[in-house]
């Protein structure tokens, strides 16, 4: 699903903001919170957070360009929440087999030493 990424209200009498910096690129993943975009105007600079957690799927307005309030900077293609479980799964998952892959290294070394010191 496709969320819109949208210039906040930044202040009454403040109706435009440029953009000054995209912090993510298309195709990148962001969490929810994470800075998008930097915005400046002449009384107030500000990064706009991710909605959400997903994939930034397009930026519809370039750096310098001057956008008003509400206007749609681009949009965000939500993680589903079974994609974000399996890869926590998978990330979860890999790390264990890290571990496990040093655990018997250093049982192997172990073992060497001992057979070594036992004169095996």
């Amino acid at each position: 699903m496709s969320n819109q990424i949208l210039v906040p209200s930044l202040g009454e009498s403040i109706t435009e903001a440029t953009v000054s910096k995209w912090l993510k690129q298309v195709g990148e993943k962001v969490d929810s919170d994470e800075p998008l975009v930097e915005l400046e105007t002449d009384k107030v600079n500000v990064e706009v957070p991710s909605p959400l957690t997903g994939t930034l799927s397009s930026i519809k307005v370039k750096e310098g360009d001057t956008v008003e309030v509400g206007a749609i900077l681009g949009f965000l293609n939500e993680e589903k929440s079974n994609e974000k479980e399996f890869s926590q799964s998978t990330k979860k998952l890999n790390e264990t087999k890290i571990s496990s892959k040093k655990d018997k290294k250093s049982k192997i070394i172990l073992d060497k030493e001992v057979k070594k010191e036992n004169n095996f």
